[in-house]
């Protein structure tokens, strides 16, 4: 640990050690908001968190906190837990970006705290699409034996979207069981080798659909469907936003297993 820097350090300082390119450069495990978005208000709430005398793994816990959070109030029906839910996972993305920041501050990385700042992420975005799952139905004191199908699909989707989200990983085990070394993040590293699905990567970019599983997405999409609701006065809109997610994620999957195994990600 690094006892020479400042507890109080200015913005300019904190952005100079804790967001250097080889962090904000980063093509794929950076968030496409990061940048331009919560890298530009994180600082501020580092060095509160800095002041404060937070170690990077507690910024990481108030992260799972806030991800869980972000499911927790989806179970609050109507327009407040849509809201709630978007605002606890916008926050949940933010602190996740300062406890990078406080751990490079502070020089103070460690496999635990990876460890902890995936789990995190599980643990959100497995439990967001069950709690629209139950959400779908009106609660849980709507649930009953006559409309499990919502509740059902909630389950299925968080196993979706988990899966989709384990395949970056299964990808990073696989390199490093077969002694390959880190993997890159230059683009050019998921490109598809095969011309068509180039062109139909292209076509994706058009419409990321597959990005809307992570949890700032979900929180988000959740909170417009919400506020659909209140104008329509049911839950069409969340219940259309759960189905169509699935269907979604199931494409996601299947789209993600083809384009690692045709791109240079496994050699």
């Amino acid at each position: 640990m690094n006892t020479s820097r400042p507890t109080n350090p200015t913005i300019a300082e904190l952005k100079a050690i804790t967001q250097p390119i080889e962090i904000s450069g980063r093509q794929n495990s950076e968030h496409w908001l990061g940048n331009p978005f919560f890298r530009k208000i994180s600082p501020y709430q580092t060095r509160v968190l800095l002041k404060a005398g937070f170690s990077a793994n507690g910024v990481t816990y108030l992260m799972i906190t806030s991800g869980f959070m972000a499911g927790l109030v989806l179970l609050i029906p109507g327009l407040p837990g849509g809201l709630l839910a978007a605002f606890f996972g916008q926050l949940q993305m933010i602190l996740d970006c300062s406890d990078g920041e406080v751990a490079r501050w502070r020089q103070t990385s460690s496999p635990a705290g990876v460890f902890l700042d995936k789990l995190g992420h599980y643990i959100a975005e497995g439990f967001i699409p069950i709690a629209l799952g139950i959400r779908a139905v009106g609660g849980v004191g709507e649930l009953d034996s006559q409309n499990l199908g919502f509740v059902a699909l909630g389950l299925l989707l968080s196993v979706l979207v988990l899966f989709n989200k384990a395949l970056n990983d299964m990808v990073h085990v696989a390199r490093a069981f077969n002694g390959l070394p880190k993997l890159s993040e230059s683009p050019a590293v998921a490109a598809p080798k095969s011309s068509a699905l180039a062109k139909v990567r292209s076509l994706v970019r058009l419409f990321p659909f597959n990005r809307i599983f992570h949890s700032i997405e979900m929180t988000l999409l959740i909170a417009v469907a919400a506020v659909a609701d209140l104008f329509v006065g049911d839950l069409v809109a969340t219940q259309f936003l759960l189905q169509f997610m699935v269907i979604a994620a199931a494409v996601t999957v299947v789209g993600h297993i083809v384009a690692i195994l045709n791109s240079s990600r496994l050699r």
